[in-house]
């Protein structure tokens, strides 16, 4: 595992993984298995671009596990010859995991969401998958990008005993607190899947499929959220296309 960790695509400066779902799944299973912590950013072009914007921020998606959620990362691993990278879309892996743990006694957790939606995402996959251990389930209070968690509230995830904590704050914030509390929590897997919470708790829907296969996906989410994605979208995105153009032709060096 650690000789496919180093093999990474550098976007931006940010090292992405050109790996399959299935293989993501697999290697997810394997560090609860192993009992082997770390955690994986399911990366979009937000998050590279506030990785590029904020250096350290960059370091700490750098440091765990980096995999394309977007279809541009995608789109240029394949471009650099990894052909069989697909999409890892956060909200579905987390589903899919979910499923796949049910048969095998994982423990999940919760952690993050607006007020209730962990909880009602709880609920709902412990119907969705019947089986599934639901270790708990918290709304963290509104912390700021960089702030720590109450240590009451760490040795609580840690009483539960996850074997994996689902991490719904949206980024660069979800990747920043895994980095920076990767050490105080014992379960194997931190994964941070972002708008998941709000998708699967059904407070937002999710774009059609032939929006995401195509890279269109952004385009539905600013329609429903204008004010909230506006500079993600009409902002960051341009101004990815025009750094990946640099970064294609050489003109500019970006190293992960």
């Amino acid at each position: 595992m650690l000789h496919i960790k180093n093999k990474r695509v550098s976007v931006l400066g940010t090292g992405i993984h050109p790996l399959t779902r299935r293989k993501t799944i697999h290697f997810l299973g394997a560090w609860i298995e192993n009992n082997i912590l770390d955690y994986i950013s399911f990366c979009t072009v937000n998050d590279v671009m506030e990785g590029l914007r904020d250096k350290s921020v960059q370091q700490m998606i750098n440091r765990g596990w980096t995999v394309p959620d977007g279809m541009p990362l995608v789109w240029l691993c394949r471009y650099y010859g990894h052909k069989n990278t697909a999409r890892i879309y956060g909200p579905d892996i987390m589903a899919e995991f979910c499923r796949y743990g049910s048969t095998r006694g994982y423990r999940h957790f919760f952690y993050g969401g607006g007020p209730g939606v962990a909880q009602s995402l709880a609920r709902r996959f412990e119907r969705q998958f019947p089986g599934i251990i639901v270790a708990g389930a918290y709304t963290p209070k509104k912390l700021d990008r960089g702030e720590m968690e109450e240590s009451r509230v760490i040795k609580e995830i840690n009483a539960s005993r996850p074997d994996v904590i689902w991490v719904g704050l949206g980024g660069p914030k979800q990747n920043i607190w895994m980095a920076k509390h990767r050490h105080l929590l014992n379960a194997p897997v931190l994964a941070g899947v972002g708008a998941a919470f709000d998708f699967h708790s059904g407070r937002l829907a999710q774009a059609p499929g032939w929006m995401q296969e195509n890279g269109l996906e952004w385009l539905f989410r600013l329609l429903k959220e204008p004010r909230r994605l506006a500079f993600r979208y009409l902002v960051y995105n341009p101004l990815f296309i025009m750094l990946i153009f640099l970064q294609i032709t050489g003109i500019r060096k970006f190293h992960s």
